[in-house]
């Protein structure tokens, strides 16, 4: 019940904070303007060993744990949620596949690269008509010989089209069950693959630094030994990698909260009304007030969740709360930070018109509030 940090993750979470505000901050707006890729910024992520997080030494990881990635997130998205973003899908959706189902070949492959972020991956689940219906997939891998043979198409999927993405895994249906239903495995198809096509960028309301495109397959043909994990497991592959990424993509959402309220004080402290800061009134007060205990309930809510993962008990449900709390609250606190800064906060110059752009796809991003609520239910046994 202890939710002080140790020495380690407390030492983590002031050099990420460091770093956000020193390197970040100051080149992020041009970036989100222009659409552009902070290449830079990722470098210098690299090199601070943060893709490599949570993963062991041997395959060239930093040897700390999720909880220790969850750190990182929240105080990049204090800053930005496109850099934070970018590190959360290339770790918990691009890398970890590959860790927790691929072969000793596969890792070999794939994972010094990924760890140390010269390179980058993607997860192609998601698929135009069928949103959070996973089950639904459509994109379909036939065995051909010691050949896989995808055809489909794969939606909103983030890091894939990058100058350094190296692969993404793609579910794809393998199959028929025995009992009917579609047979769901993974599959590794490497950038550069003829046959697989990345559409240009789409055009976000936010994470506008972030990388998402759109991804099609005709006739694309990988080597049999693509195949990430057991044939027909894709299903439950995918459900594990989306359980530890909510708590993630939660601790993102709470750092864009933590963001607005940091914002909100500077802004209401320097602002002046009526011949007095506007953090004088109580108006003002009760609203950072309320930012502020918002953000730190979601905190507590992701801090549960990752305990209960790295103490390997079951945390499905505490997952989904955590991510359904902490993205509601950032929505909540972007309104809030915008309204206090009044007509500033429409402003692009001001980071929370960026906050409040990039807060409402956390209700959406891996699992819709709507399938939060669902997944609780069912794990309450309803």
């Amino acid at each position: 019940m202890d939710f002080r940090l140790s020495e380690e993750h407390e030492a983590l979470r002031e050099s990420v904070r460091d770093f956000a505000r020193e390197a970040v901050a100051p080149v992020i707006a041009e970036h989100y303007e222009r659409h552009t890729f902070p290449y830079e910024i990722v470098r210098q992520m690299g090199k601070m060993g943060l893709f490599g997080l949570p993963f062991p030494e041997e395959h060239g990881g930093m040897g700390g744990d999720y909880f220790a990635l969850c750190l990182a997130l929240e105080e990049l998205a204090r800053i930005d949620s496109s850099v934070a973003i970018t590190l959360e899908a290339a770790v918990s959706l691009g890398a970890m596949p590959i860790y927790r189902f691929g072969t000793d070949e596969q890792q070999a492959r794939w994972l010094p690269k990924l760890l140390s972020g010269e390179a980058l991956a993607g997860f192609g689940l998601t698929e135009p008509g069928t949103g959070s219906d996973a089950g639904g997939t459509q994109t379909r891998a036939v065995l051909d010989g010691d050949e896989w043979v995808i055809n489909g198409s794969k939606a909103f999927i983030t890091n894939s089209g990058t100058d350094i993405t190296a692969l993404v895994t793609v579910t794809a249906v393998t199959g028929t069950n025995p009992d009917g239903s579609k047979e769901l495995s993974t599959i590794i198809v490497p950038s550069g693959t003829p046959g697989f096509t990345v559409a240009p960028g789409y055009s976000k309301v936010g994470w506008n630094a972030s990388d998402t495109h759109e991804l099609t397959f005709d006739d694309c043909r990988v080597p049999a030994g693509n195949l990430l994990g057991e044939r027909g497991r894709g299903f439950a592959q995918f459900l594990r990698i989306l359980d530890e990424g909510r708590i993630a993509i939660a601790a993102l959402a709470v750092g864009l909260a933590q963001g607005c309220v940091d914002e909100s004080l500077r802004y209401a402290k320097e602002r002046q009304a009526f011949g007095r800061p506007i953090g004088n009134y109580q108006a003002i007060q009760f609203k950072i007030a309320d930012m502020e205990l918002k953000a730190h309930t979601a905190r507590l809510a992701y801090y549960d969740a990752a305990a209960r993962m790295l103490a390997g008990e079951p945390f499905k449900r505490q997952a989904a709360i955590a991510k359904l709390h902490a993205s509601t609250v950032a929505v909540d606190n972007a309104r809030e930070a915008t309204q206090i800064h009044g007509g500033y906060g429409f402003m692009n110059e001001y980071p929370v018109a960026r906050f409040w752009r990039d807060a409402k796809i956390l209700e959406i991003g891996e699992g819709t509030s709507e399938v939060q609520r669902m997944i609780i239910a069912r794990d309450l046994g309803l």
